[in-house]
C-alpha cells in the first residue's frame, strides 16, 4: 500500500518525502530505505504515540520549513494519484485541497458537508452523518496549516484531528478547495478492505508472463508471472491473478481470480482464490483457501486430504497453521 502512495507522489513531481512512523514500524525502513530505488529522497520522522494526523504535521514542521506539501495516508489507495490535487492547489493559489468520495458507511471516515464546491463543515467519524461524502486520505496544504494544527484541541479520541484543523481553515475564510474523486478510492482499515483494494488493482492488470510455461499449465484470463518462477505439473491459473518472482507453484495447484502471490512463495496441493499471499509464504495444505490474507513468511501445512469447503484465514507474518 505504501509503495503505491510513494509512486503517486513521484508521478506528481515530488522528490522529497518524509515518512511519519508510529511505535509499530512494520518493516517500513527495511522496505523503503533512503528511497533512492524509488527515485525519492526519504526521511523518517518518529511519532512516539498515535496522537493524530494534525500532531504528525506538528512533528514535521521543521522538516517542511513552511513550504506547501502533500500529506498521503499510507493505508489509502487512490487510483488517480495526487497530480490533480497538486495542480489544483497551484493553479488556484489555495491554502488547502482535500478530496471527497461517496461511501457506504460515512461513520468510519471524516465526513464532509458541501454546498456546491464550497465546504461548509467537516466532522471526524460522526455518529449521525449528514452526507455520504468521506474525506479521502490525500491532502495538499499551504503554510496556514501550521498555525491551525497548534490551535485545535484533542478530540474525544485524545487525538489532534486533521478534520478539526481543516474546519478551522474553513472557519477562518482560508481558500480550501475540494476535489470529487473521479475514480476509485479505498481505505484499507480492515482485512476485507484490503481484499477489495486487491480486486481493484488486479482489475487493471496487464498480462505479463516472464517464464517458460509447460503444456500442462493452464492459464486463463489476465495473468502476470514474475521472473524465475517455476510452474510445475498440474497448475491452473485463472486471472486476473499475479504471481511474483522466484515462486514455486505446483503440482496440483489452482490459483483463482483476484489472487496476488508475492515473491519467493511455494504453493503445492492447494487452491487459492480472492486472496493475498505475501512474500516468502509456503502453502501445502490440500485445502481450498478463499477470501484470505496470509502475511509474509507464513506456513500452512496439511491435515486431512479432503477439500470439503473453503477456508478463510487472516495470518500475520511468520505464522504457522495446520488444518
Amino acid at each position: 500500500m505504501l509503495l503505491y502512495g510513494l509512486e503517486h507522489l513521484r508521478s506528481a513531481g515530488i522528490k522529497e518525502v518524509a515518512i511519519v512512523l508510529g511505535p509499530i514500524n512494520e518493516g517500513v525502513k527495511a522496505m523503503v530505505g533512503d528511497g533512492s530505488s524509488l527515485g525519492l529522497n526519504v526521511t523518517y520522522i518518529q511519532q512516539p504515540e498515535p496522537k493524530g494526523l494534525a500532531h504528525a504535521i506538528q512533528l514535521s514542521e521543521h522538516y517542511l520549513k513552511g513550504e506547501p506539501f502533500v500529506m498521503y495516508l499510507g493505508d489509502n489507495l487512490l487510483k488517480q494519484g495526487v497530480l490533480e490535487f497538486v495542480e489544483t492547489f497551484n493553479r488556484r493559489s489555495l491554502d488547502c485541497v482535500i478530496g471527497v468520495c461517496p461511501v457506504r458507511d460515512p461513520t468510519r471516515f471524516g465526513n464532509v458537508e458541501v454546498d456546491g464546491d464550497k465546504i461548509t463543515k467537516i466532522v471526524e467519524k460522526p455518529k449521525e452523518p449528514k452526507t455520504n461524502l468521506a474525506l479521502v486520505g490525500v491532502y495538499v496544504f499551504g503554510p496556514a496549516i501550521f498555525d491551525a494544527v497548534k490551535e485545535i484541541k484533542p478530540s474525544w479520541r485524545n487525538e489532534l484531528e486533521i478534520t478539526d484543523a481543516i474546519q478551522l481553515l474553513v472557519s477562518q475564510g482560508k481558500r480550501v478547495g475540494v476535489i470529487r474523486v473521479s475514480s476509485w478510492w479505498k481505505d484499507t482499515g480492515r482485512p476485507e478492505d484490503l481484499l477489495e483494494a486487491n480486486q481493484l488493482v488486479l482489475s487493471d492488470l496487464e498480462p505479463r508472463i516472464e517464464v517458460d510455461v509447460d503444456q500442462q499449465v493452464q492459464l486463463t484470463g489476465r495473468v502476470a508471472i514474475g521472473k524465475s518462477s517455476k510452474l510445475i505439473g498440474d497448475v491452473r491459473i485463472r486471472g486476473p491473478a499475479i504471481i511474483g518472482e522466484r515462486c514455486e507453484i505446483g503440482p496440483n495447484v489452482y490459483v483463482g481470480p483476484y489472487t496476488s502471490i508475492g515473491d519467493e512463495c511455494v504453493l503445492k496441493n492447494v487452491e487459492v482464490e480472492n486472496s493475498i499471499v505475501m512474500n516468502g509464504s509456503r502453502l501445502e495444505c490440500n485445502k481450498r483457501i478463499v477470501d484470505s490474507i496470509i502475511g509474509s513468511y507464513c506456513t500452512i501445512l496439511n491435515g486431512d486430504k479432503n477439500l470439503p469447503r473453503g477456508y478463510k484465514v487472516v495470518l500475520g507474518e511468520r505464522s504457522f497453521a495446520q488444518f
